[in-house]
């Protein structure tokens, strides 16, 4: 599996490259004695910042307009029937993927199709397994159908993760598999379906983007 680093880094991990350069040239100056130490932290944060922005190249194996793939690593934190009142204003199945500081970030689409809706809500920064925060929390809502049914899609913020980045459109042709957006430091997606959706997940489970099968629809 070949493993890239995602443009979202580009700019964090090149400022924080020269800000560490900086500090350990300032205690190789004035207190060299602390320099090994110095270094030896600069080099583990730079790789834990660096491994939060990988990005795996993953290619989907099975397309299928009735399978909605994982559009996040992570942990599935919620399984639950809802109402929806932001576009559905109707009963959905939610299915949350909680992301961990050490998850890859990256959204990708779960289905091929159309983007019906999509916005953008300022919010807090609960943490991302608190029951208020898929409502109050910083989030972006899409809707995306396969011309028969829609799904949505949620980012949410996190306690650490400021800043949300989604690159659909209202009107845009999507496919299943390519990158839909990011989350930075820590974070949660949320998936709305149809009540027939068959699920194949479960609380607790652990699943990878383009490769855990969600649902079929």
């Amino acid at each position: 599996m070949t493993i890239k680093i995602h443009k979202e880094g580009y700019n964090i991990l090149a400022g924080l490259a020269v800000f560490l350069v900086v500090v350990n040239l300032s205690v190789f100056w004035f207190f060299p004695n602390a320099l090994m130490i110095v270094g030896i932290v600069s080099m583990v944060l730079f790789l834990l910042v660096l491994q939060f922005f990988r990005n795996p190249n993953r290619e989907i194996t099975l397309t299928d307009d009735n399978i909605v793939y994982a559009p996040a690593d992570g942990k599935i934190v919620t399984v639950e029937e809802v109402v929806e009142v932001e576009y559905f204003n109707a009963k959905r199945l939610q299915v949350s993927i909680f992301m961990s500081p050490v998850n890859v970030h990256v959204n990708r689409n779960p289905v091929s199709g159309t983007v019906n809706y999509f916005r953008y809500h300022p919010g807090k920064y609960l943490v991302a397994w608190h029951p208020k925060s898929s409502t109050e929390n910083e989030r972006t809502t899409t809707v995306i159908t396969n011309g028969e049914e829609e799904i949505m899609l949620r980012q949410i913020a996190g306690f650490m993760a400021k800043r949300i980045v989604n690159y659909l459109d209202v009107g845009e042709k999507v496919e299943q598999g390519t990158d839909m957006g990011f989350i930075k430091f820590g974070s949660r997606m949320d998936i709305f379906l149809p009540l027939d959706a068959k699920l194949e997940i479960k609380i607790g489970q652990k699943v990878k983007g383009n490769k855990t099968i969600i649902a079929r629809i």
